[in-house]
């Protein structure tokens, strides 16, 4: 039976220091959702197995398995978790406030994240120099958090759009977390966002689903170090 209801269960290929991945897992947290974790391990490569890109081709995480729904790209995961699993919603029903989630959230998943993933760090460290790649990343963080200030101003409140939470906080949680603790960006430039902050570490959650609380986080700090030395994300 146990192992009937594991088959049952969805499955989430994730890395412990994907943003990508950890705004998926405080939607699952969310909806109360269980899932199987798998970790694929990006140091060692398991992203380009072929078994890994039968699920996802282009060989990033996080991937969900739902029975025999495969979906990658954690956007699409989002939207499919909204639509299928409608308990605590993540988008608002109100037009307006659902565009600016959306676009909050394409901001980090566009404008921000692709230019501090492993794939961009390395080709600006082996193209440029080694000693670009963070200086390029903080670059394109702070463009898109000073555009997240200017767009939220008005519509913050104690989250990102109002006092509840939905789409943009998801993917702002994750962000700023990166941004603090692996690029060190000073936040006091960011003083909405940093609030914002704030209010998601209460949240157990999102607090579940952060890089540090995964059952692949490497168990050192030393060791925890040296992925983001390696520039993986």
């Amino acid at each position: 039976m146990e192992q009937a209801n594991q088959e049952k269960k969805l499955k989430l290929y994730s890395h412990w220091i994907s943003s990508c991945s950890c705004r998926i897992r405080i939607a699952l947290n969310l909806k109360g959702l269980e899932y199987q974790y798998i970790p694929v391990n990006l140091k060692e490569g398991e992203q380009f197995s072929p078994e890994f890109q039968k699920l996802n081709p282009i060989g990033y995480v996080p991937v969900l398995v739902d029975g025999d729904i495969v979906i990658s790209d954690s956007f699409a995961i989002f939207m499919y978790l909204e639509e299928k699993y409608p308990q605590h919603p993540l988008l608002p029903s109100d037009l307006q406030k659902k565009a600016l989630n959306i676009q909050a959230a394409n901001i980090v998943c566009s404008s921000i994240q692709p230019f501090q993933n492993l794939a961009a760090q390395k080709y600006i460290a082996e193209k440029v120099g080694p000693d670009e790649a963070t200086p390029w990343v903080k670059h394109h963080i702070e463009k898109g958090f000073e555009a997240l200030e200017k767009l939220l101003k008005n519509h913050a409140g104690r989250y990102a759009t109002g006092d509840e939470v939905f789409m943009a906080d998801l993917f702002l949680a994750p962000q700023v977390h990166a941004a603090i603790n692996r690029f060190t960006v000073d936040m006091a430039k960011y003083p909405l966002l940093a609030r914002l902050n704030e209010a998601y570490s209460e949240i157990p959650q999102f607090q579940n689903a952060m890089p540090e609380n995964q059952p692949d986080t490497p168990s050192t700090p030393s060791t925890r170090a040296l992925f983001n030395f390696k520039l993986v994300d």
